[in-house]
């Protein structure tokens, strides 16, 4: 369980880093540039597909988390990790689903 749920959070901070590359990638282009943020094409790939990838990965400890509440088991994680996965995941819906 800490496994996967220190994954979730990596996998959340590469979320964080993606939308922010994202919005000054933008920025860049409407002022004309189009060359890419990071100089390392890879390590930028990596990180927006872990980013884009975390909201199935937060889902996914967010109903786990919640089946081991109930089970009374939760209280071996920190409860700073369960509480940063619940509040970024609307974010993550809005991002994916309603942002342009």
């Amino acid at each position: 369980m800490r496994f996967f749920a220190r994954l979730t959070v990596i996998c959340n901070i590469c979320f964080i880093i993606t939308v922010i590359l994202r919005a000054v990638e933008q920025a860049r282009r409407a002022k004309g540039s189009f060359d890419g943020l990071i100089g390392f094409q890879p390590l930028q790939a990596t990180i927006v597909i872990l980013g884009y990838g975390a909201i199935i990965l937060n889902l996914a400890f967010l109903i786990a988390a919640i089946t081991w509440y109930f089970r009374g088991s939760l209280n071996r994680l920190p409860r700073w990790i369960v509480w940063f996965n619940l509040i970024l995941f609307p974010c993550q819906l809005y991002v994916q689903f309603l942002s342009k």
